[in-house]
């Protein structure tokens, strides 16, 4: 596969601060409102439950990092006004997550090379059965996607972050989510996906500024955090403010808000929400 870890392969890109996380998406997998669905979230006027697909992007004015294409980013990215993307991360190739690859062709164009792809080995390896041609392509086509995949299982640094692959479980399949640190603290970590984290990760994590997690809904569910079950995470970790993500449409925006125990930092992310760091 040409893969390079990223112990040997660095990326060569200047030290810089980033300004802005945009949720470009915080929905589930099937998106709010869902097909065929005609409940009161799926019907509601609340522009906070109109959800695509969970992705975040990272931007200042000199670097933009995406984290998951998922099956909305060309929506997405025309919504936000992307104008330059310089990396993506993914957590894991779940098709709402990663079903959005090829339109990162147009910034392949625009830049004329490779768009460098950040994840686990197993996970790249996902990545190219799903789209083959955009691994190492024989011929070089200016308006192919073509991705440039960096295998990352240790810390690594990017833009002026050093990031580190934080292994959680998602059912029976490992996922991954991301610590941004950056001047000796710790200023976001990001997790949309998880059913079960480590007290190894949580004790990772404490200290942290913002906490961005899984909070399905709040009924159980077998492979992600339920409400219930992502307030206790996020206590244990202790942000300064916890963001919940990957949001169903069983409650209203307003109604999920109602759940958090009075007093926690903890709230509902919704699309377009940006933090300012």
């Amino acid at each position: 596969m040409g893969l390079v870890p990223v112990d040997v392969k660095r990326a060569k890109m200047s030290l810089r601060s980033f300004d802005r996380l945009q949720f470009l998406g915080t929905g589930t997998s099937q998106g709010v409102p869902m097909i065929g669905c005609s409940c009161e979230v799926c019907r509601s006027e609340d522009s906070r439950d109109k959800r695509l697909r969970s992705s975040l992007w990272i931007r200042s004015e000199q670097y933009s990092l995406l984290i998951d294409t998922s099956p909305d980013f060309r929506t997405q990215a025309l919504r936000a006004g992307i104008q330059r993307l310089d990396a993506v991360l993914y957590t894991h190739a779940h098709a709402d997550h990663l079903l959005g690859l090829d339109d990162l062709r147009c910034f392949c164009e625009k830049e004329n090379r490779a768009m460098p792809i950040y994840s686990h080995p197993e996970t790249l390896k996902q990545i190219q059965g799903v789209f083959p041609y955009a691994f190492f392509p024989k011929v070089r086509i200016s308006t192919y996607v073509q991705v440039d995949p960096i295998a990352v299982e240790l810390p690594f640094e990017l833009g002026g972050w050093w990031i580190t692959p934080l292994k959680v479980e998602h059912g029976t399949i490992q996922t991954y989510g991301f610590l941004f640190e950056r001047n000796g603290g710790k200023n976001f970590a990001y997790f949309s996906d998880c059913k079960q984290m480590s007290e190894e990760v949580i004790e990772r994590l404490k200290g942290i500024d913002y906490l961005i997690l899984d909070g399905l809904r709040k009924k159980p569910h077998p492979t992600h955090l339920s409400h219930d079950e992502a307030v206790e995470v996020a206590q244990k970790v202790g942000a300064k403010q916890t963001y919940f993500t990957h949001i169903t449409h069983h409650h209203s925006h307003q109604e999920r808000e109602r759940m958090i125990p009075h007093g926690l930092p903890i709230s509902i992310a919704y699309d377009g929400f940006e933090i300012e760091l």
